[in-house]
């Protein structure tokens, strides 16, 4: 590597630590929008990931192209080369598609832990859901701890 690509990379890898810890802190201390720029970048990765994904399926023999063009003591770089082709590109759609869903698994977490937070600092009236048919609204705190003297008296018992 020459200067130039290590001053690019050690600036990636800096702002990415920032974008970390920016999530990190956010979550800790519940502030919505320090998370959202470790989302967007989660959104991001999924969409490079799935574009290599889609290359390999359209452009299989780029596989071996790309085996061809490393260096002759890559480990293992013979015995790759000497797999089926149709049978290395469904290995690597699998490993692809596995990686994919672990990191759609994780941007769901994110949004959630997002959708947590925010809606725990704006909402005034808080919703029990009691089964999958009926919600519940509940009154705020404070009208629901008043001892309010207003109110009538229910009306007397009377026996039948």
């Amino acid at each position: 590597m020459d200067d130039a690509n290590m001053c690019i990379a050690i600036a990636i890898s800096l702002l990415m630590i920032l974008i970390c810890a920016m999530a990190t802190y956010g979550a800790y201390k519940q502030y919505a929008a320090w998370i959202i720029p470790f989302f967007c970048y989660q959104i991001f990765d999924f969409a490079l990931n799935t574009l290599v994904a889609i290359t390999v399926l359209v452009y299989p023999n780029s596989i071996q192209e790309y085996i061809r063009q490393l260096p002759p003591n890559f480990p293992y770089r013979d015995d790759i080369m000497s797999v089926n082709p149709t049978c290395l590109v469904l290995i690597i759609l699998l490993f692809i598609s596995i990686i994919l869903t672990l990191k759609g698994y994780l941007i769901s977490c994110v949004w959630n832990c997002y959708r947590y937070i925010s809606g725990r600092n704006s909402s005034d009236v808080l919703v029990y859901v009691t089964s999958n048919d009926t919600t519940v609204l509940l009154p705020p705190y404070d009208d629901a701890t008043v001892n309010s003297t207003a109110k009538e008296p229910p009306p007397p018992y009377v026996s039948a």
